[in-house]
């Protein structure tokens, strides 16, 4: 478990060597696993960076499989940078050499503390302690107005739109369920 000032989330970390369990870098903001990919691709990333995708959780997208990040973070590894990712997303098993905070909870379109990250802001994940945190007095977090992003293109397709009404009852990740309203009819 980790917990801290950017909320609580977990981490596997058996496949994670001990000298990439704390990383304390710059973050670098993505609201889709496909703009890290590009990031990647066009060099943005060849430095140490905890990269953050949020937007991810089950709210907000339906906690999509993020499984193409960790290649583009391990390859970043290898390359001798710090590399770390935090989202309030899922990685199925949350495997890989790159230290990840997944189900990061609240999510950030519940205005979780993710959604007040900017650009560069530094956050230590520090797997050992158990600790995740940005960087910045308490004040000035709570000051920052909350990103929000279009998520409208989350709602379609793949079976999605099926699933809208749900989304909105949808818990927060570490509750791991969604309350349903059943009726409750005699027959």
């Amino acid at each position: 478990m980790l917990d801290g000032n950017l909320g609580r989330g977990v981490i596997k970390i058996s496949a994670v060597k001990q000298a990439h369990r704390i990383v304390e870098a710059p973050v670098k903001l993505f609201d889709d696993q496909n703009q890290v990919k590009a990031a990647f691709e066009s060099g943005q990333l060849d430095r140490d960076v905890i990269v953050v995708v949020r937007f991810q959780g089950p709210k907000a997208n339906g906690m999509p499989e993020l499984h193409k990040l960790t290649p583009f973070l391990g390859v970043l590894q290898d390359r001798g940078y710090k590399v770390a990712l935090v989202t309030d997303g899922r990685m199925s098993g949350a495997s890989g050499k790159v230290p990840a905070a997944i189900h990061v909870t609240p999510e950030a379109v519940d205005r979780g503390p993710l959604s007040k990250l900017q650009d560069g802001d530094i956050v230590r994940l520090d797997a050992e302690s158990g600790e995740l945190n940005v960087l910045m007095d308490a004040a000035t977090l709570e000051a920052r107005p909350c990103a929000h992003i279009s998520l409208e293109h989350n709602h379609f397709g793949m079976g999605r739109e099926l699933f809208g009404g749900f989304r909105h009852l949808a818990t927060k990740a570490e509750e791991g369920r969604v309350y349903l309203a059943v009726s409750k009819r005699k027959c």
